[in-house]
């Protein structure tokens, strides 16, 4: 146990650096720990998310087989049009549309499809992407909380509990409103400086034809049904019995069929750094929860709380969020799942252990793989968003989050 929170530790630190790559970090982790026997080989490949890796192949081969027609430039040039290029409506527009989309897809599909937009809007309108996308990050994750299929966080929780779908936006949607109202704002103000539009450019976006900016037609009429056919399974993915990563990778399949691009440069397009750095980390915090690590920080509420209710709910809010904000939301969550059971059959517990997991996505780079995704494209695009520069922004609005779920449990489950 020991070891594996050292090496975790030790990773962590480095990946805050700045000074090595992240990747590399993650890789040289997760070897360490199956070469020391902290975890044997068939553990750390069961560690793994196979479901969020699947998710993010498919994801990102239809994203860059749809990129190439100029679909997303038109999207981006409407948005930029209809907002009329100035901030704040900017940034409303694009939290509402991350958010909702978040909640009844799931976030890092969602991402996955913002993100592009977001380069080319930020191109067209001569201003720093990274602000833009580090609001959409958050409220991709705030978004999520809200359904049973927005964030992998809740879909453990049902997956154990059996809750249904109208349980989770009953009792999480009005908060995860609240949240939104109050962190998007927030976030505008902290941002302001940094995305002043000069009239020129709200000129030359007003100017443009979005309709000279679809490059291949044919393709696009090919390519783009099959996107739109693939999200709107994502809606009735579990009536189907199919989890987001088979929807994912078929519709993936299918659109290279009908496609006339070349498959190479379609697979080469994969942010194979952002998978294999997630790869290394599922390895890394597998080794936490094999070594029982995880489970000793979650057992430690039970301990501190001394069977009291309103101390166990807040406990379960507070320790899941720092703990899904160091670690990861995913196997956070599993870890936690047991502990909860534990306490007794009360779904207000439930629904505190997925505010804590969900929002705490927001407290670094690495709390969420939507988080981890946006990264990854950012960095490809030439704006990569670091740890710290992350934390700057991500840390208070989780803070501010977590201050708001805590008043909404008291008032609602105390």
């Amino acid at each position: 146990m020991a070891f594996a929170i050292t090496v975790f530790v030790v990773a962590l630190a480095l990946i805050a650096s700045e000074r090595v790559d992240r990747t590399k970090v993650a890789l040289l982790g997760a070897t360490l720990v199956v070469l020391a026997g902290t975890i044997d080989q068939e553990e750390a490949i069961g560690a793994v998310d196979f479901n969020t890796i699947g998710l993010l192949v498919g994801m990102m081969l239809m994203v860059r087989v749809t990129e190439t027609t100029g679909v997303y430039t038109w999207l981006a040039i409407r948005a930029g049009q209809i907002s009329g290029g100035r901030p704040l409506p900017l940034v409303v527009a694009l939290a509402v549309i991350t958010a909702v989309l978040s909640a009844f897809l799931d976030n890092v599909t969602t991402i996955l499809l913002v993100v592009p937009i977001t380069f080319l809007l930020a191109d067209a309108l001569d201003i720093d992407p990274r602000p833009l996308v580090i609001i959409e990050i958050i409220a991709s994750n705030i978004g999520g909380t809200a359904t049973l299929i927005g964030d992998p966080p809740n879909i453990l929780i049902a997956g154990h509990t059996g809750l249904s779908f109208g349980a989770f936006i009953t009792n999480l949607a009005p908060i995860v409103l609240i949240v939104l109202l109050v962190v998007i704002p927030g976030l505008y103000l902290a941002f302001r400086s940094r995305l002043q539009i000069l009239p020129a450019a709200r000129e030359r976006v007003a100017a443009l034809d979005a309709g000279k900016s679809i490059e291949d037609p044919a393709e696009a009429r090919r390519t783009v049904p099959i996107l739109v056919l693939t999200i709107l399974v994502f809606f009735v993915h579990k009536p189907l019995h199919l989890e987001p990563a088979t929807v994912a990778l078929a519709g993936a399949a299918v659109m290279l069929l009908v496609s006339r691009q070349s498959l190479h440069d379609s697979i080469s397009s994969i942010e194979w750094l952002t998978l294999f750095f997630l790869i290394g980390l599922f390895v890394m915090v597998g080794a936490l929860e094999h070594t029982g690590a995880l489970e000793e920080v979650a057992h430690g509420i039970a301990n501190v709380t001394g069977g009291e209710r309103v101390p166990e709910l807040l406990g379960i809010l507070w320790t899941s969020a720092i703990g899904s904000g160091l670690v990861d939301n995913i196997p956070f969550t599993a870890a936690m799942i047991p502990v909860v059971d534990s306490l007794g059959n009360d779904p207000a517990y439930w629904w505190a252990l997925a505010l804590g997991a969900c929002f705490g996505g927001n407290a670094t780079i690495v709390a969420a793989a939507c988080n981890v995704a946006a990264s990854g494209m950012a960095a490809r695009a030439g704006h990569p968003i670091g740890f710290l520069y992350f934390l700057r922004y991500g840390l208070p609005a989780t803070a501010v989050s977590l201050l708001l779920a805590t008043a909404y449990v008291l008032v609602r489950y105390a």
